[in-house]
């Protein structure tokens, strides 16, 4: 690693963070890092500033530690290599983003094979993706305490990245299935060692968040809002919640809505859905239908895209899922609702409705879990706890339990 470039130039460095009000610590932490690097760049078999950080990660365990001399390294970097001075706004270049980058060989390769398996097989590669970024960073973890490969993996190492000493839970059980599938799906290559490793998994319960659901007075509100012709909502963001309220569509499927997705003769919606890359096929509706064809006969731009929502600017891309949850937020504003610090208001909950509404209303789950687009039945597991006609069904009388009328005290 050639430093002569940085020894020559780097009280420019120093000169341009000074002159800019950068803090003392920060400048102080650049000329203490630069001292190193010319100190021991010839000692070290450093090839590139790459190398410099990777020395830190061999006997540190703090990922906010590590983070900063990401951003150090990355800053002495960025003018040595690039003459750029930071900015604030500049990423460090010492590798690509994500742990992958910074594994061993050995589980590099663990990584890669899953992947060309999974892929072989037809899964998503959005679930590919997860569960390959999953991995990754559990085996991050895992080498920078020293280790390198699955044979040498402790069940004690496993079990510190799941669990602390009091019983605090570090990853999800979600999260545990993530790297599992990785290290199942690459049994039959590592017959010994993927099964040790996952012998060393805590068993762990998953857990679910009460899913926060919508009233039958905010259903009423919602509508009002919806049918009120002086309010602030577009006719985009009508048509999009209409959407979202009668057929419990994915925000990510409605925003993939193309021309070509509804048939108006036979009065049917055809998507591929964007989650499970499954085809589904939903009744239209004459409120839905009328709610899209009022916004594309009275306010969508003339637009050559073909999908059916765009944006209210030029160039009228295509809009994303980002803009439909400021759509949302909107719709509970001009309804009066879900204003307060931790309320939900994003279109999934309206999802959450349409599901717990067919299944108050006897829907057999199968019907339901068809319309929702579910590939799994388990899937439709967090809608029945909030059907609250047939849960009511399964209490039980508390009359013969002795209850202090306390309990039931209003003032």
């Amino acid at each position: 690693m050639n430093v002569q470039n940085l020894r020559d130039n780097y009280p420019k460095l120093i000169f341009h963070l000074e002159t800019k009000s950068y803090s003392k610590d920060y400048v102080y932490r650049i000329k203490r890092e630069i001292e190193k690097i010319l100190t021991s760049a010839d000692s070290k078999e450093w090839s590139c500033y790459t190398d410099v950080y990777l020395e830190y990660t061999k006997t540190c365990r703090s990922s906010a530690y590590l983070r900063y001399q990401r951003t150090i390294i990355g800053a002495i970097e960025q003018f040595d290599v690039h003459g750029r001075y930071p900015n604030g706004r500049l990423r460090h270049e010492l590798f690509k983003r994500g742990a992958y980058h910074l594994l061993s060989p050995e589980f590099k390769s663990v990584i890669d094979l899953y992947c060309e398996l999974e892929k072989k097989r037809g899964k998503k590669l959005t679930s590919v993706y997860r569960e390959s970024h999953s991995a990754s960073t559990f085996f991050l973890s895992l080498q920078q305490q020293g280790f390198s490969g699955l044979d040498k993996i402790s069940e004690e190492a496993v079990l510190s990245l799941f669990i602390t000493p009091d019983g605090t839970l570090l990853r999800s059980c979600s999260n545990k299935k993530d790297i599992a599938a990785v290290l199942k799906a690459c049994v039959p290559y590592h017959p010994e060692t993927c099964p040790r490793v996952l012998a060393f998994f805590p068993a762990l319960r998953e857990t679910r968040k009460n899913i926060q659901y919508l009233t039958s007075d905010e259903i009423h509100k919602i509508k009002g809002a919806l049918a009120d012709s002086e309010n602030l909502l577009t006719l985009r963001d009508k048509a999009v919640a209409i959407l979202a309220l009668y057929t419990g569509m994915r925000v990510c499927d409605i925003v993939g809505l193309t021309l070509y997705s509804i048939d108006w003769n036979k009065d049917l919606i055809y998507i591929r859905q964007q989650k499970t890359d499954h085809p589904l096929e939903l009744p239209l509706t004459a409120v839905v239908g009328n709610a899209i064809y009022d916004y594309l006969r009275s306010e969508r731009p003339h637009s050559e895209s073909k999908y059916i929502f765009v944006s209210q600017l030029k160039p009228y891309d295509r809009l994303n899922s980002r803009s439909l949850g400021r759509g949302a937020a909107r719709l509970m504003k001009a309804a009066g609702i879900r204003q307060s610090k931790g309320d939900r208001k994003g279109f999934h909950i309206f999802r959450h409705h349409f599901a717990t509404t067919l299944l108050g209303n006897g829907v057999p789950q199968p019907v339901i879990s068809k319309t929702l687009g579910h590939t799994s039945p388990n899937s439709l597991e967090p809608y029945l706890r909030a059907d609250f006609p047939h849960l009511k069904e399964c209490a039980f009388s508390i009359e013969r339990f002795p209850v202090p009328k306390e309990v039931f005290f209003h003032e």
